[in-house]
């Protein structure tokens, strides 16, 4: 059964806007954006999706890339963004930054998304590019692992914070004084996935093995669609009430773990058999090295501020799209004929017989 909540009005948080600039500050032509691109993992594909919906909106995109471009997704799927008239220029690494910002001449940006940088030091010279280029906008894709929230309750963004280097890295553009808007996305999928939270499932259930879930199997967790996660985005370049604000960049639509092990099961036409195991009677060693994708405790945001704010409605719901997902990202990668080592399970269900 599909189990889809509404976050509460109550535990709506919202962050003030900085008093460093105005909102009217923010208005912009939306014409010239640069992101500032990841080259794998789930940020990977919100800038492909990202891409083409602000070429969509008539945006002139450019994209610093950090490669090389190996052919895999969503790398694969790039001559979708040259079609759609994104320009790319590529660079083995973003680190030496100076050399990535010469590769783009003088162009101006009338917003830059940076879907890369995970310390002050990798942000502080794009930082610098936006000040010298006259961006009116800069998005900053970090991530909801900052938060350090009771392992009971729903995420808003005012939610203490570790601190994190990607946390220093947003108050670092606070400190700047750019117009920036902080996306903390979590657990993120899509059609051009290069990683995958749901394989653990996969390489267990269609291998007539029993899935290992931690403790009751009933803890909430969001899965969102890198699309989604981009039409958030998205919403906010051009935007003036963006300015200043952090957004949960995930999904109203919540599951429990066990739920997401049924599902996966009934995509692949096969029978799940769930052992639940308490993670505090191993050590930590065993707990890491089998793999569950996620935490051990409840793990889920809201997204009401960024409803309120930038009108986002999410499109995709996770239970839903898991057919497609088996097909498309395990079975056509050949997931299911690889060989795999199953002793670290065999060790945790000898512990809990």
């Amino acid at each position: 059964m599909l189990l889809f909540l509404s976050l509460p009005a109550a535990w709506h948080a919202m962050s003030p806007p900085s008093s460093r600039f105005s909102l009217a500050s923010a208005r912009m032509s939306a014409e010239s954006t640069l992101i500032i691109q990841n080259k794998g993992g789930g940020h990977g594909e919100i800038g492909y999706h990202l891409a083409l919906q602000l070429a969509a909106q008539g945006h002139d995109v450019t994209i610093l890339h950090e490669g090389p471009n190996k052919g895999k997704p969503p790398h694969s799927s790039y001559a979708d963004l040259s079609a759609a008239g994104v320009r790319l220029h590529w660079r083995d690494s973003l680190e030496d930054a100076e050399a990535a910002i010469a590769q783009l001449g003088d162009a101006a940006y009338g917003a830059v998304v940076d879907n890369w940088s995970k310390s002050p030091e990798q942000i502080s010279p794009y930082a610098r590019l936006a000040q010298q280029r006259g961006a009116k906008s800069y998005a900053y894709v970090s991530s909801a692992g900052m938060y350090a929230p009771p392992s009971d309750a729903i995420i808003g963004e005012t939610c203490d914070c570790k601190p994190t280097a990607q946390r220093q890295a947003e108050l670092l553009l606070d400190e700047m004084g750019l117009p920036f808007t902080y996306f903390r996305p979590q657990y993120i999928y899509g059609p051009k996935q290069g990683k995958s939270y749901l394989a653990y499932f996969f390489d267990r259930i269609t291998r007539g093995r029993p899935v290992l879930v931690p403790n009751g199997g009933d803890q909430l967790v969001t899965m969102t669609h890198a699309a989604d996660n981009a039409a958030m985005i998205a919403a906010a370049i051009g935007n003036p009430k963006a300015v200043g604000e952090a957004f949960n960049c995930a999904t109203s639509s919540l599951c429990t773990y066990d739920q997401l092990v049924q599902s996966c099961a009934a995509a692949a036409g096969k029978e799940a058999q769930i052992v639940h195991y308490n993670p505090k009677d191993f050590d930590s060693g065993i707990s890491k090295k089998l793999g569950f994708p996620f935490r051990d405790t409840a793990f889920y945001v809201s997204v009401e501020k960024a409803t309120n704010l930038l009108g986002f409605q999410p499109k995709h719901n996770i239970l839903e799209d898991l057919a497609w997902y088996y097909a498309d990202n395990y079975v056509a990668k050949g997931a299911e004929g690889k060989e795999l080592d199953f002793s670290v399970d065999d060790l945790v269900l000898k512990g809990t017989a």
